[in-house]
């Protein structure tokens, strides 16, 4: 047969050496992707001490993506230097606090009071049960939070995001240095429950972390 069709044979093994040819080159790329996940494994486990952080993250930077309101630069109910943050956690739920850059701090002796009766109601003496978030009243992003004094002024806290008021840090009321010691931390003053939906819109108003930290050095 090979001698009445020549030329059949000759295609016969071209098509052979061209699979094993396709073989080889599928050995190779799977070694390849072997090589390349088991580098990636190492790096994991063997990071470069060069491209390590000088101090490891802190359980803010680790647990939130933190979002910032500057006074009037976005959001028209603010007033000028009234910078907030907004540091929202996986789970959806956002800490509301004041941002450094707080005229508030700038103050003599920063933040000596804290109010939560503001609006109609005392916000401190809102008590939110159960998993469905009983009793949770929703708020406006303009809605006021609490008012915080200084010696000289006082400055309206407002929620910021769209939401569910889930709790206030009561701890201010015995405890207004916790702004001005740690005020991302021990001295957050709320924390709100916005829908996905809310969320989605109110996050076009807000800067990032880069974008604040920029904008406040110039």
């Amino acid at each position: 047969m090979e001698a009445d069709h020549p030329q059949a044979s000759v295609e016969a093994k071209s098509i052979g050496k061209r699979l094993e040819f396709v073989e080889l080159a599928v050995v190779n790329q799977e070694g390849d992707k072997e090589a390349t996940e088991e580098d990636e494994l190492q790096r994991l486990l063997k990071p470069n001490v060069d491209e390590l952080p000088v101090e490891p993250p802190s359980s803010v930077e680790f647990n939130f993506v933190r979002y910032f309101a500057p006074g009037l630069s976005l959001a028209d109910f603010m007033k000028e230097g009234h910078d907030q943050y907004v540091y929202r956690h996986a789970n959806g739920l956002c800490v509301i606090g004041l941002a450094p850059s707080h005229v508030a701090f700038k103050d003599d002796g920063g933040v000596t009071e804290v109010d939560f009766n503001v609006g109609k109601s005392d916000r401190s003496s809102m008590k939110v049960t159960g998993k469905r978030k009983r009793n949770a009243q929703h708020f406006e992003s303009n809605s006021a939070l609490c008012k915080v004094n200084t010696k000289d002024a006082s400055y309206i806290v407002r929620c910021c995001v769209k939401g569910s008021l889930l709790e206030v840090n009561d701890r201010l009321i015995k405890q207004p240095g916790l702004l001005n010691s740690s005020a991302d931390r021990d001295g957050y003053v709320a924390i709100v429950m916005p829908k996905p939906a809310d969320w989605l819109k109110i996050k076009s108003s807000l800067i990032s972390l880069d974008d604040y930290t920029k904008s406040r050095k110039t």
